[in-house]
C-alpha cells in the first residue's frame, strides 16, 4: 500500500512540476507584441532610416499603410532579409512614392571636406 501512496505522490508532484512549467512558459508568449519601429529597426539597416523619415515626412497618409504592411509582411515571415535604403527607396519608386531626399555634393581637398557651396565661394 505504501508503493501506490508513494506512486500516487510521484504522479502528483510531476503534475504539479509540468503545471509550472507550462506557466514559466505562457508569460513569454503573452507579452506584448513589438512595436513597428523595433521591428523595423531590426531589419532596416544603413540609410534605410533616412529613407522612411523622408518618405514618412512627404506621404504621411500612405506610409501609415505601407509601414503597416512592413511590419505584417516581416511578422509573416515573408520578409526574412535586411532592408537597404537604396531597397527602400526603389520600393517606394515602384509604388509611385517619388521620395525626395536631402543630398549635398562634397569634395575632399588636401584631407578637407568642403561643400560645393564652399568650393564656388573660394574661386570667387
Amino acid at each position: 500500500m505504501e508503493d501506490k501512496e508513494l506512486e500516487r505522490l510521484k504522479r502528483k508532484k510531476m503534475l504539479d512540476l509540468q503545471r509550472s512549467s507550462l506557466k514559466a512558459q505562457q508569460p513569454e508568449k503573452a507579452e506584448k507584441p513589438e512595436s513597428a519601429e523595433d521591428l523595423l529597426n531590426r531589419f532596416f539597416y544603413g540609410r534605410a532610416w533616412e529613407v522612411h523619415r523622408a518618405a514618412k515626412q512627404q506621404y504621411p497618409k500612405p506610409m501609415e499603410e505601407v509601414e503597416k504592411a512592413l511590419t505584417e509582411a516581416i511578422r509573416g515571415g515573408k520578409i526574412k532579409v535586411k532592408i537597404s535604403g537604396e531597397d527602400l527607396y526603389a520600393f517606394f519608386e515602384e509604388l509611385g512614392m517619388r521620395v525626395r531626399l536631402e543630398t549635398t555634393i562634397r569634395f575632399k581637398e588636401h584631407g578637407e571636406l568642403k561643400t560645393l557651396e564652399q568650393k564656388i565661394s573660394e574661386k570667387k
